[in-house]
């Protein structure tokens, strides 16, 4: 069989449809730890790469802060963490945030730092407060840049959740763990069509969003 059959075979076996185990299930399990590890990567990334852009200074530190998250094994770490500590569903929570954080914090710090300092400087001589000039000046400006590192950790995030089911939790990983497991290849390509759908998917919500939060003459500009 090819690739399409597995495909075909494993999306039109209704027992994929139904149950702890079917298709809508194990998607929301996923969506689930996915969106619970993306909101705490931009609560810890966003706020600092905010600051640190506003006023320019520590871009050093963060370049080699997130140089330092990206050469961590993903899955070396949640095994590690593993036999570190006692089972738990937020242990996956940890490498998933540690791999999203770098392209927001570097991103959002980058972003601010590329505004136009023409208008931030009006915008002070104006004796406009520091926190209106970051959040009426320049974040505007930086939105575009600043969504495009949140949809990278987001698409990063889902396509390496995954790993929840190394240590047996849900999600669309148990299809592909499961799959290879039982020797099921139908199994393995349906969980993996179902990752990058997710993933495409994600790229659709995150153009959206941008057409809606960002101002049309910001996108015009970019």
């Amino acid at each position: 069989m090819n690739v399409l059959n597995f495909v075909d075979a494993f999306f039109s076996d209704s027992t994929h449809w139904h149950g702890y185990d079917g298709i809508p299930y194990r998607v929301v399990e996923h969506l689930r730890y996915s969106l619970e590890a993306l909101a705490l990567a931009t609560v810890i990334g966003l706020p600092v790469g905010l600051v640190t852009g506003h006023y320019g200074r520590g871009g050093n530190v963060l370049a080699l802060i997130a140089t330092a998250a990206r050469a961590l094994p993903t899955f070396g770490l949640l095994v590690l963490l593993v036999t570190w500590l006692s089972f738990s569903t937020g242990l996956v929570m940890i490498p998933l945030v540690v791999l999203a954080v770098p392209p927001i914090l570097v991103t959002t710090y980058e972003a601010v730092r590329s505004v136009d300092p023409s208008p931030v400087d009006a915008a002070r001589g104006m004796g406009m407060p520091e926190s209106r000039v970051l959040f009426q000046v320049e974040l505007p400006v930086a939105l575009p840049l600043i969504l495009s590192g949140v949809r990278s950790a987001a698409i990063q995030i889902v396509s390496t959740a995954t790993i929840a089911a190394y240590i047996g939790l849900g999600g669309l990983g148990r299809y592909i763990i499961d799959g290879l497991y039982q020797k099921n290849y139908e199994k393995v390509v349906g969980g993996a069509t179902l990752v990058a759908g997710m993933a495409l998917a994600t790229l659709v919500v995150f153009w959206a969003v941008s057409r809606i939060a960002v101002s049309p003459g910001v996108r015009r500009s970019n």
